[in-house]
């Protein structure tokens, strides 16, 4: 039987954050720690062990390829329906230089379809988590977006993903510029629980 610091585990999933790319540090996020984020998430739950997450890692030259790809597939689209928005363009642009690493989040579907959607959703939303209190525990930086092209048919390709699959946003990684962490904010549990004892 393992045993566990009970009160560090609750101290680093309680001390998890968004942290964003602004307050990201110049200096790169060690590869061995991403690889690390990776491996962690590849053990989060998973129905039938479909494994359903799939991720595509950007750094170095690779977010200025990202940034490309993103910012000419939203001017092209925009474009198109008549509402381009330069200031949008500009963002998707430039946002992904200011991180370390960026990590496209897929979902790849079952072939079988064995295992609900909501189910393999689900799955990657907790090998996120994986990452993130993975990124907690070395005290770097983490955002989850899902802005740009996160939910546009044709990004997908550029991801590796199929038709069925989806893309569900980016994981922004860098170190803080700063030492301090930033503190969190939570209603009271007992708002959102109902307990059912006879």
């Amino acid at each position: 039987m393992p045993v566990f610091d009970k009160a560090q585990a609750t101290e680093l999933i309680r001390k998890r954050r968004s942290i964003y790319p602004t307050q990201f540090a110049e200096q790169p996020v060690d590869q061995s720690i991403i690889e690390e984020m990776l491996e962690n998430a590849n053990w989060a739950p998973t129905h039938r062990i479909t494994e359903p997450w799939r991720f595509v890692v950007f750094s170095g030259e690779g977010l200025k390829k990202l940034a490309a790809f993103q910012s000419e597939l939203y001017k092209e689209k925009s474009t198109a329906a008549g509402n381009f928005d330069e200031s949008k363009f500009e963002k998707l642009a430039t946002k992904p230089l200011k991180a370390s690493h960026i990590i496209a989040i897929g979902m790849a579907r079952d072939p079988k379809e064995s295992v609900p959607e909501v189910e393999e959703l689900s799955s990657v939303a907790m090998a996120v988590q994986n990452m993130y209190l993975t990124a907690t525990a070395h005290n770097i930086g983490c955002y989850w977006g899902s802005g740009g092209v996160t939910y546009m048919e044709e990004a997908k390709p550029f991801f590796g993903l199929g038709e069925r699959d989806q893309l569900l946003g980016f994981l922004y990684v860098g170190n803080l510029k700063s030492d301090k962490w930033p503190e969190g904010r939570r209603k009271p549990i007992t708002d959102k629980v109902t307990w059912v004892n006879d």
